[in-house]
C-alpha cells in the first residue's frame, strides 16, 4: 500500500549566476516570458503528489520573489526563506524549517525547469522503500580520471557511471541525521545531499531513479539558449495535439488584423466555430491600414465596443515581394518593413490596455525564413526575425501583468500571397490554411507566452494520415 506521508518540495534557489554571466541570479533569468524559477514552480505545483513547496532563495535577492507569495498560481508555496553560503548550508536551513521524521522531502534545483511528473512520481514512490533517492542519467561521454600532472590515470567503465540531477529525495529524519554527523567532521565537504548520506550513513542504500536529458541545469550562457529552444519545442507539440476538435472559446472576444483571406480568414471562421465572437479588420474589408497607429487604435476601440472584451488579437497581415535587394524599389522596401514589422509593433502597443483587462494575448505570425535570411526576399526574412524578437521581448515586458504573446511559425502554406510570389507548387508540399488556423485557436487557449509555435508540413500530413 502506498505511503500517504506528507511530501514537501524544497526549491534550491541560492545561486548567484556567476557562470551564466547575465548579472542576475540565474533562477531569475526570464525564458519564455517567465523567470526560470517560475517554470520550475509550475511543474512542482502541477504534481498531485506534492503537498507543500518551500523556496530557499539567495538571501541577497530574496525580495525579488516577494510577488510569488500571493501568486494564485502557487497555492502550495508556503514559505520563501533565505539560503546559506553553500548548497549544504542551504539544505541544512531547509531541514531546520521542516518537521516530521517521516516527511518525504524532494530537494530540487530552481534552475532545472524541465522536471516532469514521471520523475517526481518515481522519487516519491521510491521513498516508500528507500530512505534516500537520487536522480541520474547515463553518461553519453567517456569519463576520464586525471592525476595532478594532468595525465589520464584511469578510465572508469561508462556503463556504471551516471550524471547526477535533481530531485534528490529523502525521509526527513534520514537527511537530518546525516547532516548532524557531517557537522561533527572538521573535514566535511560534499557537493550534494546524497553525497552527505553516502559519506555519513553508509548503511543507508541510495536508490537511483532515471532522469531525462531535458531535466538540464541552466548554469552556463549556452544553457539559456538551449532552455529557450526546449520551451519552443514543447510548444510545437500543440500543432499535433487535439487537432480533431476545436478548443472551447465561448465568451471570448477575438480581433483579427488581416483576416480577409488566407490564414487570417481561416482563423476568423474557426474562432467563430469555437464559440468566440470575432471582429476582422483589413484594408480590403474595413479600409483599415495596419501601418497607421490612428487606424489601429480606432479599430481596437471599435472592437471593444462591439465585443465587450478583447481576449486575443491576431495579426496575420503581411506582404511578400520577391526580388534581389538591389532591385527592390524604395516603395516596396518601405511597405515590407511597415506592414511586416512596424504594424505588429503598433498593434501590440495599442492592444495592450485591452488585453491587460482580460489577461489576454497577442498572436503574431512569422515565417520559417526567420532563422536564416533567404536570397531574393531578404527584407521579408529580416522583418520576420524581428517579429520573433518582438514576441520574446514583449513576453518579458508584459509578464507581470499577465498579458501573453506568442508567434505562429507556419511552414509553406497555400495562401494567395504565396501563390502570387512563387506560383503553383506541388500538391502535398504546402500546409492547408485551415490547419494553421486550428493550431492558432489552440494557442488562444494555451497558457504559453514568448513562444514560437511551429506548424510543420510533414508532421501535419502524418497527423492526417493517422486519423
Amino acid at each position: 500500500m502506498a505511503d500517504s506521508t506528507r511530501t514537501v518540495a524544497v526549491v534550491l534557489a541560492g545561486g548567484i549566476g556567476v557562470r551564466v554571466g547575465l548579472g542576475i541570479p540565474k533562477q531569475l533569468i526570464r525564458i519564455a516570458g517567465k523567470a526560470i524559477v517560475e517554470h520550475t514552480l509550475e511543474a512542482l505545483e502541477a504534481s498531485e503528489r506534492i503537498d507543500e513547496i518551500i523556496i530557499m532563495m539567495n538571501a541577497g535577492a530574496i525580495s525579488e520573489l516577494d510577488r510569488l507569495k500571493t501568486d494564485p498560481r502557487f497555492p502550495k508555496l508556503t514559505r520563501i526563506l533565505p539560503g546559506g553560503q553553500t548548497r549544504n548550508d542551504t539544505t541544512q536551513l531547509a531541514i531546520a524549517a521542516l518537521s516530521g521524521d517521516d516527511t518525504k522531502v524532494l530537494f530540487h534545483d530552481a534552475v532545472r525547469p524541465f522536471i516532469d511528473d514521471r520523475i517526481i512520481d518515481d522519487c516519491i514512490d521510491a521513498l516508500d522503500t528507500y530512505e534516500a533517492v537520487d536522480t541520474a542519467i547515463p553518461s553519453a561521454d567517456t569519463i576520464i580520471q586525471i592525476d595532478d600532472a594532468g595525465h589520464i590515470s584511469g578510465i572508469p567503465d561508462r556503463s556504471h557511471l551516471r550524471r547526477g540531477q535533481t530531485p534528490q529525495a529523502f525521509r526527513l529524519g534520514t537527511i537530518r541525521r546525516a547532516y548532524e554527523l557531517a557537522r561533527k567532521d572538521p573535514t566535511f565537504h560534499a557537493t550534494d545531499d546524497c553525497g552527505v548520506v553516502f559519506s555519513y550513513l553508509p548503511e543507508v542504500p541510495i536508490h537511483v531513479v532515471d532522469g531525462t536529458p531535458e531535466n538540464m541545469k541552466v548554469t552556463e550562457p549556452i544553457d539559456v539558449h538551449i532552455a529557450d529552444k526546449l520551451f519552443q519545442l514543447q510548444s510545437t507539440s500543440l500543432s499535433l495535439e487535439g487537432m480533431q476538435a476545436l478548443p472551447d472559446l465561448t465568451g471570448r472576444g477575438v480581433v483579427v488584423f488581416g483576416g480577409s483571406y488566407g490564414i487570417g480568414a481561416s482563423i476568423v471562421r474557426q474562432a467563430e466555430s469555437a464559440g468566440a465572437t470575432v471582429r476582422e479588420y483589413s484594408r480590403s474589408t474595413t479600409g483599415t491600414d495596419v501601418t497607421s497607429a490612428k487606424q489601429v487604435k480606432n479599430a481596437l476601440a471599435d472592437a471593444a465596443r462591439h465585443l465587450g472584451r478583447i481576449d486575443a488579437v491576431v495579426v496575420t497581415a503581411g506582404v511578400l515581394r520577391i526580388a534581389p535587394l538591389v532591385d527592390t524599389t524604395k516603395k516596396d522596401l518601405k511597405k515590407t518593413i511597415q506592414t511586416n514589422l512596424t504594424a505588429p509593433a503598433l498593434i501590440c502597443r495599442e492592444a495592450y490596455r485591452y488585453l491587460a483587462e482580460t489577461q489576454g494575448q497577442v498572436i503574431l505570425f512569422t515565417s520559417s525564413s526567420y532563422t536564416r535570411g533567404r536570397a531574393n526576399y531578404s527584407t521579408y526574412s529580416a522583418t520576420k526575425a524581428g517579429v520573433v524578437n518582438l514576441t520574446q521581448a514583449l513576453s518579458e515586458e508584459w509578464a507581470d501583468d499577465g498579458v501573453r504573446i506568442n508567434c505562429i511559425n507556419p511552414q509553406r502554406t497555400a495562401t494567395p500571397m504565396r501563390t502570387a510570389a512563387f506560383g503553383e507548387e506541388p500538391a502535398g508540399t504546402l500546409l492547408d490554411p485551415e490547419d494553421v488556423a486550428r493550431v492558432t485557436t489552440h494557442v488562444m487557449r494555451a497558457g504559453l507566452t514568448g513562444q514560437v509555435v511551429t506548424v510543420d508540413v510533414a508532421a501535419m500530413a502524418a497527423l492526417k494520415e493517422r486519423k
